[in-house]
C-alpha cells in the first residue's frame, strides 16, 4: 500500500505533485488545519502531514495519529508542533531550514533601513499630502556596528550582506569558533560585550529556554544610547514592553519587528510607538521562498517515507537517501542486536554501550543509536520506534554510551552491544556480511555465525553430547521445521549455546520438552522484525 499524505496547508500545487509523481497518495486539504476538530477526526488516515504554521500538531491531535510517521513543516519555525508529544509517539519532524534562509536575511537587512531612515512613517506622512522633509533625519548604515546574535545559517547572511555595507560586525554565539569568525570574517563576541557596543543589534535565533527573552529588561539597559534593535527571528525574544519603555524614553532610538510574541498580533506593547517598524511576520514571504520551502518539504518527506532518508528532522539524526541505502542493513543490525538483549533481559537495564568496530565506526553513529535502543525498548513498549526509544531511555534513566575504534579483527565492520543492570552485564556482537545480510558473530563472549530470522530459538547448555539430536527431534516431533541451526562454545566441556531460526514460532509444547530432558539451562523464544 502506497504511502498516505494529508497537506492541511496552502502548499504549491507543484510541491502537491511531487508526492503524487514519486508514487504517495495525497490530499489537499489545505483549509482542514485551521479546523481542529476536522483534523483530529481525520488524521489516523495518514503516514504523513505537510504543514505550514496555521496547523496546529498539539497531543490531541497526535493521540488520533495512529498511522503518523512524519510531520513536514514548510519553513523554518516548528512552534505551532508540539515536538515532544510527536517525539513520545514516535513521529519525526522535519522543517526546511535552508528554503527561506535569503529571502529571511533580506527581510531583516530591509527592516535595518526602514528603521534607521523611518521610511514607513515617512511613506505615510507624503501619502498623506505632507512634506515634512526635516521631520525625519535618519542615520547611515555604513561604519556602524552591527550586533548579530545567531550566527547560524541566516544570521551568517545577514552578517555576510552588513560586511558589502560597510558595517563592523560583531556576532554572539556560543556555536561560533573562532575559526569559523574569522572565515566570516566578523568579530566574535560575548553578549555584554556585543550590547554595550552595537549600534544596531539582530536577532536570529531559535526559540528556547535558553534564548527566550535574551533581550530582557536587563539585558536592554546595557546597551548604548541610540541603538536600533530587529527582531526577524522568533518572538519571545526581546521583552517587549522593557523594549516600549526604553523607545519611549529615547534609550533605544528605533526597532523593527517582524514577529512577535503573541501571534496573529492584534495587540502589542510596540504597536503605535512612532519609532518602531512593524510587519506581520513576512521574512519567508516572498515567492521564491514560499515555492522552495513547500518544494523541499515534499521531497523530504517523500524520501522518508519512500527510502527512510531522514533530513532536517529535529527529533531524530538524520541520514541521506544515500546513507539510508547503504547503511540500510547496518541500520537492521543494530535494531536485531539490542532486540535479541532486550527479549533476553528482565529485569531494569541501567546502561547501554554500543562499540562500533571497523567500516561502521565511520557511518551515523546517531542513527544506529536510536536503532539500538529502539530495539531494546521494543520489549518494555511495542510501538516504540528509533524516534521515541532514546526519550523513552532517558525517561528511564538509562545511560548511553558509544565507543568506536579502528578495524580490530576479522570483520571489516561489527557492531558490539552491552547492558548493565544490577545483576549483570549482557553483550551481543554482529555484523553485515557482503550478501547484505546481518549475522549475530557473537553472544555471551561465544562466536557463532547465525543468520537472523523472524523465529528463532536460543538455548544455553553445557558442553554435551546429544544437544544437536535433541533440539532436532524435539522440533521435529513438535512440527517446527529449521531453517537453520548455529552452535557455539567457550571451551570443550564447558558452556554452550545454539541459535535456531525456524519457520514459526516454537511451541511452549516444544520448549516444555526440552526443559524437561535437565540439558539447557535457558531455553528463550526469540522473535525479530526482518523484512521479507
Amino acid at each position: 500500500m502506497a504511502p498516505k499524505v494529508l497537506v492541511s496547508d496552502k502548499l504549491s500545487e507543484t510541491a502537491v505533485q511531487i508526492f503524487r509523481d514519486r508514487g504517495i497518495d495525497v490530499d489537499f486539504l489545505p483549509d482542514v488545519g485551521k479546523d481542529k476538530e476536522k483534523l483530529a477526526e481525520i488524521i489516523g488516515q495518514y503516514d504523513g502531514l505537510a504543514i505550514r504554521s496555521a496547523t496546529k500538531v498539539t497531543p490531541t491531535i497526535l493521540d488520533k495519529a495512529d498511522r503518523l510517521k512524519v510531520i513536514g513543516r514548510a519553513g523554518i519555525g516548528t512552534d505551532n508542533i508540539d515536538k515532544d508529544a510527536a517525539s513520545a509517539r514516535g513521529v519525526i519532524v522535519m522543517n526546511t531550514p535552508f528554503g527561506n534562509m535569503i529571502t529571511t536575511a533580506e527581510h531583516a537587512i530591509a527592516m535595518m533601513f526602514a528603521c534607521a531612515r523611518q521610511i514607513p512613517e515617512a511613506s505615510a506622512s507624503t501619502h498623506a499630502g505632507k512634506w515634512e522633509k526635516s521631520r525625519f533625519m535618519g542615520t547611515e548604515l555604513t561604519g556602524k556596528t552591527l550586533g548579530v546574535i545567531g550566527a547560524g545559517n541566516i544570521g551568517g547572511i545577514v552578517c555576510d550582506r552588513a560586511r558589502g555595507l560597510k558595517m563592523k560586525v560583531v556576532a554572539y554565539d556560543p556555536f561560533l569558533g573562532e575559526d569559523r569568525a574569522k572565515e566570516m570574517q566578523v568579530e566574535k563576541a560575548e553578549l555584554d560585550d556585543l550590547l554595550a557596543r552595537a549600534d544596531f543589534i539582530t536577532l536570529h535565533v531559535p526559540l528556547t529556554d535558553q534564548t527566550r527573552n535574551i533581550l530582557s529588561r536587563e539585558n536592554l539597559e546595557k546597551t548604548r544610547k541610540g541603538v536600533r534593535i530587529i527582531n526577524c527571528a522568533r518572538g519571545g525574544l526581546v521583552d517587549e514592553a522593557a523594549l516600549a519603555d526604553m523607545l519611549k524614553s529615547g534609550h533605544v532610538a528605533g526597532a523593527a519587528f517582524d514577529v512577535f510574541s503573541a501571534e496573529p498580533a492584534k495587540e502589542n506593547p510596540l504597536f503605535d510607538l512612532p519609532n518602531v517598524v512593524c510587519t506581520p511576520h513576512l521574512g519567508a514571504a516572498t515567492t521564491e521562498a514560499q515555492e522552495n520551502v513547500a518544494l523541499q518539504v515534499a521531497e523530504q518527506m517523500s524520501n522518508y517515507l519512500l527510502d527512510g532518508a531522514v533530513e532536517n528532522a529535529l527529533n531524530m539524526p538524520s541520514m541521506t537517501a544515500e546513507e539510508a541505502r547503504v547503511m540500510g542493513p547496518w541500520v537492521a543490525l543494530a535494531g536485531h542486536l539490542g532486540s535479541f538483549i532486550g527479549q533476553m533481559t528482565d529485569e531494569p537495564i541501567q546502561a547501554i554501550n554500543i562499540l562500533y568496530d571497523g567500516s561502521v565506526a565511520e557511518m551515523n553513529l546517531p542513527a544506529l543509536n536510536s536503532s539500538t535502543i529502539a530495539g531494546i525498548m521494543k520489549k518494555v513498549n511495542p510501538d516504540v520506534n528509533m524516534v521515541s526509544a532514546p526519550v523513552i531511555a532517558a525517561e528511564r534513566g538509562i545511560r548511553i554510551s558509544t565507543t568506536n575504534q579502528a578495524k580490530s579483527g576479522a570483520f571489516e565492520g561489527y557492531i558490539k552491544v552491552t547492558v548493565v543492570t544490577s545483576k549483570r552485564e549482557r553483550s551481543i556482537g554482529g555484523t553485515v556480511f557482503s550478501d547484505g545480510k546481518p549475522r549475530f558473530i557473537q553472544i555471551k563472549g561465544i562466536n557463532i555465525d547465525a543468520e537472523i530470522g523472524r523465529h528463532m530459538l536460543y538455548t544455553t547448555n553445557e558442553d554435551v553430547p546429544g544437544i544437536i539430536g535433541t533440539l532436532g527431534q524435539t522440533m521435529g516431533e513438535n512440527g517446527v521445521n529449521i531453517a537453520n541451526f548455529t552452535l557455539g562454545r567457550k571451551d570443550a566441556g564447558g558452556e554452550a549455546i545454539a541459535l535456531l531460526y525456524v519457520d514459526e514460532p516454537v511451541p511452549a509444547e516444544a520448549r516444555a520438552k526440552l526443559a524437561e530432558t535437565g540439558l539447557f539451562t535457558q531455553i528463550k523464544p526469540l522473535e525479530f522484525e526482518v523484512a521479507a
